[in-house]
């Protein structure tokens, strides 16, 4: 008994130091990298396309976000300006078992869900396509509280969205 004991004294120990980790399941935030200028973050933000045509461009982003599961809420297509938001959640059961059963609190808070905003403004520069886009998360607990609000830092995490517009222009130019 003493011993079966002990085991789950240690495997509480471990799974506490697995929930206390300050990182967010699914954040998409550079994890151990210096803030970035506000430059820098433009240059990992902006991509420039061939293309003479802004509403192929327009489209061929909102097609991405909608593939990845975000909502299209605002576009305004004389300024080049589209907002969109996506849910996901980010409930740890080990986190919520922790703060309910083993720590017995009542009014127990713990991470439910993250908001991911997007932004993008499409300039046209002479024969070409400027987009800038930013991907804004918000951490919200299981009362609706906010938890974070960070500016989406990862320069991978754009690089691969613009991966998929390049995609996504490819198809829109060849009417695929």
């Amino acid at each position: 008994m003493r011993k079966l004991a002990l085991t789950f004294a240690c495997l509480m120990l471990l799974m506490e130091s697995g929930c206390s980790s300050s990182e967010i399941p699914g954040m998409l935030l550079a994890k151990n990298a210096p803030q970035k200028t506000q430059l820098e973050m433009r240059q990992i933000q902006t991509r420039t396309y061939q293309v003479k045509d802004r509403l192929l461009v327009m489209k061929a982003m909102l097609n991405v976000l909608q593939d990845d599961n975000f909502i299209i809420e605002q576009v305004n297509v004389d300024l080049g300006f589209f907002y969109a938001q996506k849910e996901v959640d980010v409930e740890d059961s080990g986190e919520k078992f922790w703060e309910t059963f083993w720590r017995g609190k009542v009014d127990a808070t713990y991470k439910k869900n993250q908001v991911i905003d997007a932004t993008a403004n499409i300039t046209e520069f002479g024969d070409e396509m400027r987009v800038r886009v930013n991907f804004r998360v918000k951490v919200m607990n299981n009362k609706g509280g906010v938890v974070l609000v960070r500016q989406v830092d990862d320069p991978e995490y754009y690089q691969k969205f613009f991966y998929k517009v390049d995609k996504g222009i490819f198809i829109e130019k060849e009417e695929i």
